[in-house]
């Protein structure tokens, strides 16, 4: 029955996150939280993330921008993998507190850089990429981090969802590489992670007739909506531990 639960929330989840390209893990992280324990959720989430990742590249293959997701994994693939290894010495609290703000925060910055006709290049995202890579390699996820900065280099749905999906890959697969060298990723972790992906690749099959019929306004509406909510629970979470 839990590990129904769990691949039910995962079709949900895997469906939002295919349409708006991240809120697997704020959504399927609380409940394999409960069904396996806090120690084993996050190697869990990774793996599963990392099989939601590829189901988006898969879906949107001839819409990626190689070259952006390139750039951003180029400097958040080792940055992650620094933040896996300090993911047990640091404050739990602090970390949820400051991302929550930093969520609330890019709404505007968001609207401002549009408004403005700013665009990131490359550089910017290999700048960026070395910070969000830490901060992913700390907690479960930074989605509503990235979704933003990935908008702001003028991609918008398939071509976003498929590059930002890129770039977590990579970074993914370096968090995993570290819980497994470290222990935390025994063969049981990776199947129990696997059979929660399996339904998160699922969903993103799902989400693609939503994205084909949704405009980039609209699309970028939900972004902001999705980034309130998790903004508003990362601030919940810290202030609650």
């Amino acid at each position: 029955m839990e590990l129904l639960v769990v691949l039910l929330v995962g079709l949900v989840a895997g469906t939002i996150s295919g349409i708006v390209g991240f809120g697997s893990s704020i959504m399927l992280m609380p409940v394999l939280v409960l069904v396996f324990g806090p120690l084993r959720a996050v190697p869990i989430m990774a793996i599963a993330a990392i099989l939601a990742n590829l189901s988006r590249i898969l879906v949107w293959w001839r819409e990626v921008d190689w070259r952006a997701a390139g750039a951003y994994s180029a400097t958040a693939v080792p940055a992650a993998a620094l933040g896996a290894r300090a993911l047990l010495s640091l404050p739990p609290s602090l970390v949820e507190g400051a991302l929550g703000a930093f969520f609330l925060l890019m709404i505007p910055a968001r609207r401002w850089l549009a408004a403005h006709g700013v665009k990131l290049g490359l550089a910017h995202l290999a700048a960026i990429g070395a910070v969000v890579g830490f901060l992913t390699g700390i907690v479960a996820t930074t989605g509503p981090i990235t979704a933003p900065i990935f908008l702001a280099t003028g991609l918008a749905r398939g071509a976003f969802l498929s590059t930002e999906a890129a770039g977590s890959l990579a970074v993914y697969l370096s968090k995993a590489a570290v819980f497994r060298r470290y222990g935390a990723l025994p063969f049981e972790t990776i199947a129990e992670g696997l059979t929660s992906g399996a339904s998160l690749m699922v969903g993103s099959l799902i989400a693609r007739r939503f994205v084909l019929r949704m405009d980039a306004q609209r699309f970028r509406l939900l972004m902001d909506g999705l980034m309130l909510v998790s903004g508003a629970t990362m601030l919940w979470a810290a202030a609650t531990r």
